[in-house]
């Protein structure tokens, strides 16, 4: 086997886990991971060679720009306090904590590269969390936290690592020059992202067809990234800056082929790449490991304690850190999502797995410093990171499941039902607000009038029957049986006439292209009526 054929093998494998994870309960990175660390034990499988430095920018993009489609900016915005204290002071702490460790520990490490160490594993993977937050049935505030803190640690575990890889490699460090540098690449970050997002937004108005709107969002992460890297700012923040600004701006409500479109293609983005990149975790985890054959004593050791350290001082962060923040929330009454209980707190606790950023950092490592010699305890470095990732990727990813079950934890299904009853409710009313300007400046037949009135009944009532009363709700099921048998004929006839200009493909004389637009008819005809 190539390596071709290995990646193709393993973007099958990251389509094929996604139906086998939803039928176990488990995260499907997770599995991917195994998938890869079973591949990797195979003789005929080669070891993949990617050039650490390809790893962060044609990975992370797309996959930070696809879990931000989840979201929005006001959930940001209104967690802002819980997403400062887990993104940033959680991931300096964590930094801090591992590197006194490994320096105390570690044989031949520096100060500079057991900071290194701390950064690469501070940050819990914002794929892994959304992943499984997503299958879990999690509380929302409990899920807003998760991808706020996965989506921004990034940011200051990155820069973190830069600055502690630059003094290591040149021997000096200065706090106030490390100061500056993480303000200015937020700065550029923040800067790159508002300027390509207001540039792509008005792009997508000028090309308007869908196709070309996709395109053009699949080329915005990488180009945030890049650029903002070349300015030497943050290119993660960067990617989440201009991805919050489209998310918000991108697409017109009445613009529904692009939205639907887009939609589609990045979740087929998202599974993808979050497949591919989870499969080479579970590659490279044999690899290292393997190099560290004949010396597994001290190895196993320094690991085993920087793991105690990474999942222990999270733990130890979060149960105080949730109490205070409860209480000043009941103190200022202030619309910000929060763990309500220790339960939620301790899941949220064993929901921090390490993962893709955690791998690419640590492969990153350069190989020598500006003088020549080699990098510090790189090896070292290279198999303690990869034993976090393995323990709290495979380890709390399989056993997370089971917590959430044994704790209790799960969403509050009547606050959920409660929004989407009462956002069924705004649409009803908006539908007859406007169906009432109409009939004022236009004169419609009254049969034609009381049709329209029942639809945008019927509009909010499908969404939510409960925004109906007893008996407009027993009218409104007879009349959405009638139309639910019309729609299985109208179905059947439409496929009929689907069949029918397929079969003309086969046809002398037939043109491909007039075939493609009047079944392209069709489709729209189909997607219109569901």
């Amino acid at each position: 086997m190539d390596q071709l054929a290995l990646f193709f093998a393993i973007m099958l494998a990251a389509i094929v886990m996604v139906p086998v994870a939803d039928r176990v309960g488990l995260p499907s990175p997770v599995l991917m991971t195994v998938v890869g660390g079973v591949l990797a034990l195979i003789p005929q499988v080669p070891n993949i060679e990617i050039n650490p430095d390809l790893i962060l920018p044609l990975v992370l993009p797309p996959l930070l720009y696809a879990s931000v489609q989840r979201t929005s900016w006001r959930q940001f915005a209104a967690n802002r306090r819980a997403i400062f204290l887990l993104a940033v002071a959680l991931v300096f702490l964590t930094t801090a904590a591992v590197a006194v460790v490994a320096n105390a520990v570690v044989s031949g490490i520096t100060v500079a590269s057991a900071v290194t160490l701390g950064a690469l594993v501070a940050p819990p993977d914002p794929v892994a969390a959304t992943a499984v937050a997503g299958s879990l049935g999690l509380p929302r505030r409990m899920i807003s936290i998760l991808e706020g803190e996965g989506l921004f640690n990034d940011v200051t575990a990155i820069v973190l690592y830069h600055v502690a890889v630059a003094a290591a490699l040149s021997g000096h460090f200065s706090l106030p020059h490390a100061i500056l540098e993480f303000v200015l690449s937020a700065v550029v970050a923040v800067a790159v992202g508002l300027a390509l997002g207001w540039g792509a937004n008005k792009l997508m108005g000028v090309v308007g067809d869908a196709t070309l709107q996709i395109g053009l969002s699949l080329l915005v992460p990488f180009a945030s990234y890049a650029i903002a890297e070349g300015l030497r700012g943050s290119g993660v923040l960067a990617v989440l800056t201009a991805a919050l600004f489209l998310t918000e701006y991108a697409f017109e409500a009445d613009d529904v082929s692009a939205r639907l479109a887009g939609n589609t293609f990045w979740e087929i983005v998202d599974t993808l790449v979050t497949g591919i990149a989870f499969g080479l975790i579970g590659l490279e985890i044999h690899h290292v490991f393997s190099a560290a054959a004949g010396n597994w004593g001290p190895l196993l050791r320094d690991a085993g304690l920087v793991v105690a350290v990474v999942v222990g001082i999270r733990l130890l962060y979060l149960l105080p850190a949730a109490a205070i923040a409860k209480r000043l929330h009941k103190l200022r009454d202030m619309d910000e999502d929060i763990p309500l209980t220790w339960r939620e707190t301790v899941t949220m606790w064993w929901a921090g797995m390490r993962g893709v950023a955690s791998v690419a950092l640590a492969l990153a490592i350069p190989l020598t410093t500006d003088h020549g010699d080699p990098f510090p305890a790189r090896a070292q470095l290279l198999f303690i990171a990869f034993s976090v990732v393995l323990v709290t990727l495979v380890l709390q990813g399989l056993t997370l499941p089971w917590l959430v079950r044994r704790l209790g934890v799960g969403a509050d299904v009547e606050e959920e039902h409660d929004q989407e009853r009462a956002l069924a409710l705004r649409a009803m009313k908006a539908a007859r607000r406007r169906l009432k300007e109409i009939e004022s400046s236009e004169s419609l037949d009254e049969e034609l009038a009381e049709m329209l009135y029942h639809r945008a009944v019927d509009l909010g009532a499908r969404i939510s029957p409960d925004v109906i009363d007893e008996e407009r709700r027993e009218s409104h099921a007879r009349r959405a049986k009638r139309i639910k048998s019309l729609r299985r004929i109208q179905d059947d006839m439409l496929s009929a006439a689907r069949h029918e200009v397929l079969s003309a493909r086969s046809e002398p004389g037939s043109d491909p292209e007039i075939v493609d637009r009047v079944l392209r008819h069709l489709d729209l005809r189909s997607m219109r009526g569901a």
